[in-house]
């Protein structure tokens, strides 16, 4: 796939090339450097090529920012550049179509650069939802929310917003006004706070000075943030990312504690917490599940042979072999050293222990590279089936059982308790 290119267009040359150097290193793009409007315009004649493009506003042929409209109006996101603190030009420049507008004093400044660039890569995975009766206010929001790439929605009011959540349960961020017809601000929060909490849904409510309001009242109801009309550009901005990065900090502080480190794929502690919560969902109807203990066949000559970091990648490698085969609401578990737990959900017998014939079969014929050296490895697994008189412990210990008769019986082999 081709990469995404990054346009800068800045007449120091020193700075330029600093810029450009720094940005190697911190931006997984290509980078091509104008130092004129006319440069630009040559390396523009390809405009979808580009993600964004640093403007400085005076250039040799252009001393008056004109490359700023002219970037805007191929429709590229545009972050500008300038040396200068005066006010009556950002005045200017801050309220075109433009992501942001950046002093270049100083290294912080140019770094501040970088954030922002990898902050808009990662927005392009989120949608938010604007809600405002006004619409020359909500036109006005869609636009700065669209320059920082977000896939955005908008709705006149709480009760239209709420039918677009039918259809975007992903939806990341919330902006309601609070005075609108047929469903407040207020109660949009209320509604949407019955099943999302602040770390997965973002919602920012925003007054008018007229509302004789507290923002506490919104606060107290579950919102991340709140600001009052009028607002400027840049502040909005900067709460918007602000929400966006604490839920993701949480999230991944979550992820951490849910996660095996070395393999990425669920940790003992998940494992239980998930199915705990799958076995009361499904205690008046049963539903049929699989669980299988599976280990690494000798697992510590690999180390011995390639060492821990070899072994590691072994261990790395079939983890993602077990994500890539099992689908959808099942589980694969790191319980421990070379041992991997697997929970098939929803799933019969002979469904099941076709799964697990074909999945010891596949691990056995792939190859792995340590050490500039091709190799192959196996693996014994043992599985067991859910039943309702049976606790969850019971079930594990069936399938450890099994486990210990594959490995008994000669390994890379699977073993179906009885």
């Amino acid at each position: 796939m081709k990469k995404s290119r990054i346009l800068i267009v800045e007449d120091n040359k020193a700075l330029a090339k600093l810029i450009a150097k720094k940005m190697e290193g911190n931006v997984e793009m290509d980078i091509d450097v104008a130092h004129s409007m006319a440069e630009a315009e040559v390396f523009l004649a390809k405009p979808s090529e580009y993600f964004i493009a640093l403007l400085d506003l005076n250039l040799p042929d252009a001393p008056n920012g004109e490359i700023v409209d002219y970037v805007i109006s191929k429709g590229i996101a545009a972050i500008v550049l300038t040396g200068s603190l005066d006010p009556k030009t950002r005045e200017i420049f801050i309220h075109k179509d433009i992501v942001d507008y950046v002093y270049k004093n100083n290294m912080d400044d140019i770094n501040y650069i970088f954030q922002m660039i990898n902050r808009l890569i990662k927005n392009k995975q989120y949608k938010v939802m604007i809600i405002e009766d006004s619409m020359p206010f909500r036109n006005n929001i869609k636009k700065i929310l669209t320059s920082l790439q977000f896939q955005v929605f908008t709705a006149a009011h709480g009760e239209e917003a709420m039918s677009y959540f039918a259809d975007h349960p992903d939806i990341k961020l919330v902006i309601t006004d609070y005075r609108m017809p047929i469903k407040d601000g207020l109660g949009v929060l209320k509604e949407l706070r019955k099943e999302n909490d602040k770390n997965k849904l973002g919602i920012i409510v925003i007054t008018s000075p007229k509302e004789e309001v507290n923002a506490s009242i919104f606060l107290k109801n579950g919102a991340n943030d709140f600001i009052a009309k009028p607002f400027e550009k840049e502040e909005f901005i900067c709460r918007i990312h602000n929400t966006i990065e604490a839920i993701e900090n949480i999230n991944r502080i979550a992820n951490f504690a849910n996660h095996d480190f070395l393999t990425g794929v669920y940790n003992r502690r998940y494992f239980y917490a998930n199915m705990e919560e799958y076995l009361s969902k499904h205690e008046e109807f049963f539903e049929p599940y699989a669980i299988a203990m599976l280990d690494i066949d000798h697992f510590k000559s690999i180390n011995d042979t390639y060492g821990h970091d070899g072994g590691d990648k072994v261990l790395q490698f079939l983890a993602k072999k077990l994500v890539d085969e099992t689908k959808g609401n099942d589980i694969v578990a790191r319980f421990g050293g070379e041992e991997f737990c697997i929970v098939l959900k929803n799933i019969s017998k002979e469904e099941a222990i076709k799964f697990f014939v074909n999945l010891r079969s596949n691990i056995a014929s792939q190859s792995i590279t340590l050490k500039k050296e091709s190799f192959k490895f196996t693996v014994s697994i043992g599985v067991a089936f859910g039943r309702s008189d049976y606790s969850l412990d019971e079930i594990l210990e069936f399938a450890d059982g099994a486990l210990y008769e594959a490995k008994e019986n000669g390994r890379n082999r699977v073993e179906v308790a009885g």
